[in-house]
């Protein structure tokens, strides 16, 4: 008799919680396992050893490594044409959904989209290019 492995949705080894709610230890304790985790991009820092600063050089060149990889793997891709992806998250029972889309940030810096939420400075520098 074969022992058949149940399916694995690939979001769940993909998705993860926003960069800025949790610290390296965490992000390297959830990404733990999951070699297509987002915290790869978006926190990689935790491919490196603990001693090395988040905030270096180094950090930032393997975030866009992963990137890239994830792209040629296939485990991100573009869609081809416009889309709205409609998400449900449920906690103790209670499930709020959501639409999950992209806006040039031009159009946010702009003032054209309405800001969701005052965001720390220094979390908003540490990500622009």
């Amino acid at each position: 008799m074969a022992i058949v492995k149940p399916f694995k949705n690939i979001a769940d080894e993909v998705a993860c919680l926003p960069y800025d709610v949790m610290n390296s230890e965490e992000a390297a304790a959830m990404a733990s396992g999951k070699d297509h985790s987002l915290l790869h991009i978006t926190r990689a820092e935790i491919d490196f050893k603990e001693s090395v600063d988040p905030h270096s050089d180094a950090v930032y060149e393997q975030s866009l490594k992963n990137f890239i990889a994830f792209k040629k793997k296939g485990i991100l891709k573009q869609d081809t044409d416009s889309k709205f992806y409609i998400y449900a998250q449920t906690m103790k029972g209670h499930t709020q959904f959501g639409i999950v889309g992209v806006a040039a940030c031009a159009d946010y810096d702009k003032g054209i989209i309405k800001k969701h939420e005052l965001t720390r400075p220094d979390k908003e520098e540490d990500r622009r290019v």
